[in-house]
């Protein structure tokens, strides 16, 4: 299963839960685990908190200072490493249990889409498997 989600600015963290728990609740598995993957090298999916909207802007001003731009070799052929560089640091995917039908989030957490390379339109692969 997969869907897409687009970006609007250079980088952006997208909450994409409504659209996993959509999946999870179609495939009917009760108990089991829900794999998110993006398949993209300046992409990456997290877990963190949504309550504020402030915690993803910090994540990104976090790895602005960790990885500032226009510094890297690879910026000679595309200059987006940094953006390489934040999506390998975050990663592309994140698996989370499932039991009665429902993800196992914690209270304040969600699922979100970084893009480090944006405006574009994203993949997200949803991989739903089910406890045997």
């Amino acid at each position: 299963m997969e869907f897409t989600i687009s970006s609007d600015k250079s980088q952006q963290i997208l909450d994409i839960s409504d659209s996993v728990k959509r999946l999870v609740a179609a495939s009917g598995v009760e108990d089991g685990v829900c794999n998110v993957f993006v398949p993209h090298a300046t992409a990456a999916i997290t877990i963190n908190e949504n309550a504020d909207p402030n915690v993803c802007l910090d994540i990104l001003d976090a790895l602005d200072a960790l990885v500032p731009s226009g510094r890297w070799r690879h910026d000679r052929i595309d200059n987006n490493a940094s953006a390489h560089i934040k999506a390998s640091i975050i990663g592309p995917s994140e698996s989370i249990p499932i039991k009665g039908g429902s993800l196992q989030l914690g209270t304040w957490q969600d699922i979100f889409l970084c893009d480090f390379d944006g405006p574009r339109e994203r993949r997200v692969i949803v991989t739903i498997i089910k406890k045997v």
